[in-house]
């Protein structure tokens, strides 16, 4: 039967679930203490929730919150981030932290309900983010916009050179009759 404490834990995990805009489950087997305090600290600055589950009380959460799918990678050691904002940055730190030599593997991940398998939370963390997209995106505009600034300018500097031009070979018609 049930306590009222697990109870509470896995209504508290089914909350967590159903509002985060992405879950990525890892196996923390061998990290030391310094290492976790690192991750999680790298998470909490990204307004990620970085939580050790008990996998019997996340199978239950899980299938509470309608992801059924994730039971199957509920085995062993299990850490599940909950992502409140950007739904891709827990994949980012999670890979970081694993190309840094972190001993840490990536079991599977949620996003707009889809799971996903770990080369596809890999594959989200290598996306750029949206800061670096619209970076992007602002200097492929500003290119052709310095480009078409650049060629109307030329224009203006021709059709200047022109009316001069027309301007001082009219003062020498004008000044070449008068003779």
């Amino acid at each position: 039967m049930p306590t009222a404490e697990k109870v509470e834990q896995v209504s508290a995990l089914t909350q967590k679930m159903s509002a985060a805009k992405s879950i990525f489950m890892a196996d923390f087997t061998g990290l030391d203490v310094a290492s976790v305090t690192e991750l999680r600290r790298a998470l909490r600055g990204a307004s990620v929730d970085y939580q050790v589950v008990k996998n019997r009380l996340a199978k239950r959460a899980a299938a509470d919150a309608g992801l059924d799918g994730l039971s199957e990678y509920l085995s062993g050691p299990t850490a599940m981030t909950f992502a409140q904002e950007d739904p891709l940055e827990p994949a980012r730190i999670l890979q970081n932290f694993i190309d840094k030599g972190g001993k840490l593997a990536i079991k599977s991940g949620v996003l707009d309900g889809d799971l996903l398998s770990p080369e596809q939370v890999k594959q989200l963390a290598l996306l750029p983010t949206r800061d670096e997209l619209i970076v992007k995106l602002m200097g492929l505009v500003r290119g052709p916009l310095y480009g078409f600034a650049g060629v109307l300018s030329g224009l203006l500097r021709g059709l200047v050179g022109t009316l001069a031009a027309l301007e001082e070979s009219r003062r020498d018609e004008d000044g070449g009759g008068g003779d």
